[in-house]
């Protein structure tokens, strides 16, 4: 199992941050999500499902994203989600933001990715960790320059 924890500070409003991972927006901060289709509840409700298609090379890989926590507080937000991608890794991610002030937020990405079976726990074990860390970085980068647009 892979495991991570890391945060930045951003320099815009929390709001404006925040809404980079609404449904409408989600494609500006994960370029490699090409479908992302709500099929359950409201996606701001705990249990929303969304159909989701990322693409990876010329690879097509398509799952369902489950939204295990969502908090949208004016000083705190948070949104958990969790999927199974290609049958092989079970993958959790939480967004937390947090409110510094009128022009800066503090945001958290966590996350896990597991083996559901001998091949995804092998895949892990061979993997990088270095190249997990700059997946990581370059994510976190890209929701700053978006909040920053």
């Amino acid at each position: 199992m892979i495991q991570w924890k890391e945060e930045i500070m951003i320099d815009a409003n929390i709001e404006k941050v925040w809404s980079l991972f609404s449904d409408e927006n989600i494609k500006r901060i994960m370029p490699k999500v090409e479908e992302h289709h709500l099929i359950e509840k409201k996606e701001d409700e705990v249990g929303a499902k969304h159909k989701q298609t990322y693409r990876e090379g010329k690879r097509l890989e398509t799952y369902i994203v489950e939204t295990l926590a969502y908090e949208d507080r004016a000083d705190k937000k948070q949104k958990k989600i969790s999927f199974v991608l290609g049958k092989a890794f079970e993958i959790t991610l939480t967004f937390t933001l947090l409110k510094e002030d009128d022009t800066r937020t503090t945001f958290i990405y966590e996350g896990q990715n597991k083996g559901v079976n001998f091949v995804g726990r092998a895949m892990l074990k061979l993997g990088n960790e270095k190249s997990n860390h700059k997946v990581v970085k370059e994510f976190m980068d890209r929701v700053n320059d978006e909040a920053l647009v």
